[in-house]
């Protein structure tokens, strides 16, 4: 294992399919939205998205106990979340993150299964961020001055989110209908 970043350990991709290719099967979540997971996955990895996860519940539930829990997300910062809250409940020195998440995983060479494409939560993050600021501003300027604080106000919830690493608005995102597996709304092609 790497490194641990504030008491939670991580490691590479690369590592971690060593690891999975000498020692035998590994057990990977993967904590982001179905239907990000069903976008692109890490081939061992299963779906618990991080909104549903139950760190007492999975733990309690595990074929192998004794082996490690590896946590994977999109680039690593939801892993870390997840992470923090299995050693919320007294496991955190049963989990891993792995750095770089799935995009570091892809960019790895790694194996990955394929689905159909969808807009990742970041974007439709500051897609909706981004229309909300822009309505707030002409909003503002045409109608009343009291407008401009809808921009203020999602202005503040992105600093916070930037300071603490926790996002209301992406975590209500993740509830929605289209990123649920079934869900089809978000999907674009490229």
């Amino acid at each position: 294992m790497a490194n641990a970043h504030a008491s939670i350990a991580s490691i590479s991709p690369a590592e971690l399919f060593e690891i999975s290719q000498s020692k035998g099967p590994i057990e990977l979540i993967d904590v982001r939205t179905p239907a990000e997971f069903r976008e692109i996955h890490a081939t061992p990895a299963r779906s618990v998205p991080l909104d549903r996860l139950d760190p007492v519940g999975l733990m309690q539930n595990r074929e192998r106990p004794d082996d490690p829990l590896y946590v994977i997300c999109r680039s690593g910062s939801r892993g870390r979340q997840a992470c923090e809250a299995f050693a919320a409940a007294g496991f955190g020195d049963q989990v891993v993150n792995v750095e770089g998440g799935t995009l570091a995983w892809e960019q790895g060479g790694l194996p990955v299964a394929r689905g159909k494409k969808t807009i990742s939560l970041e974007r439709q993050i500051r897609i909706i961020a981004g229309s909300i600021v822009v309505l707030g501003v002409v909003l503002g300027a045409v109608v009343s001055p009291w407008f401009t604080g809808l921009s203020a106000f999602i202005g503040a919830g992105l600093v916070f989110a930037g300071v603490t690493d926790v996002c209301p608005m992406g975590m209500s995102l993740a509830r929605m209908p289209w990123n649920q597996a079934g869900g089809d709304s978000a999907t674009c092609s490229r």
